[in-house]
């Protein structure tokens, strides 16, 4: 078992109740883990998929391609996420996914998957509620950035990015790596590149949060999620025993 199939594994049990079976049967997947360069795209929009997407580390996000060439993020995944797990029951992807700094990703054959979920449907349930989840994150995005102020709207990614981060053990104390520049922030949040500034210079003239380089520094987290109304409920994140 390779360290793309611990990361599933993990993952999934954040979730889920995994039995030694499904562990067992996760274990036999085949699982080409590719490296990625930063902004490099590994799934188009438009083409048909065939393998499911696995983060094994760094960042990835989801975006749409619009017609003039501009992207609009969708969300970010870290590793042991499988963002395009729906992919399993679709025709043509909409939507691509790009690695957001370095990363590695794994591809898993959909008919691999299929094959398991027969053989084990509890490990079908266990990627079925990974996609409900990621739809939960969906559905804030879409209350983000339709219904909250610029300072609001960036200081809950900010919370969430964090907070994600936190509970799959990748940041730094208070410190947390977030490779996204500011034109990718601009278009997660809606925002012009001046826009996207001069709020930054409102969070951070506020205490609560500084962001430069690529790495995120939560100064006040308590104050931060006020600011950002951020609840981490929708996250849903909870190991089971």
């Amino acid at each position: 078992m390779n360290e793309a199939h611990q990361v599933l594994i993990r993952n999934l049990n954040e979730q889920s109740r995994l039995e030694q079976e499904d562990v067992a049967e996760i274990g036999t997947f085949q699982c080409a883990v590719r490296n990625f360069e930063p902004n490099e795209d590994f799934i188009h929009q438009g083409e048909k998929p065939e393998f499911a997407a696995l983060v094994v580390t760094g960042m990835v996000a989801r975006y749409h391609l619009l017609s003039s060439g501009r992207r609009q993020y969708l969300s970010f995944h870290l590793p042991g996420d499988l963002p395009d797990a729906q992919g399993l029951f679709i025709e043509k992807m909409d939507h691509a996914l790009c690695a957001i700094g370095p990363a590695s990703v794994g591809f898993i054959p959909h008919r691999e998957l299929l094959r398991a979920f027969r053989r084990r449907p509890n490990l079908g349930i266990a990627f079925w509620r990974e996609t409900l989840l990621d739809a939960a994150i969906f559905r804030e995005a879409i209350t983000n950035n339709s219904a909250r102020p610029m300072p609001v709207r960036m200081a809950h990614l900010f919370c969430e990015l964090f907070y994600r981060s936190r509970g799959s053990a990748l940041n730094r104390g208070n410190r947390c790596k977030v490779p996204i520049s500011l034109v990718q922030l601009g278009e997660t949040l809606g925002m012009g590149i001046a826009t996207v500034n001069r709020t930054l210079r409102e969070l951070r003239a506020t205490g609560t949060v500084d962001f430069r380089d690529g790495d995120l520094t939560i100064v006040k987290w308590r104050d931060l999620q006020r600011l950002g109304d951020f609840s981490p409920d929708y996250l849903h994140m909870k190991r089971h025993r």
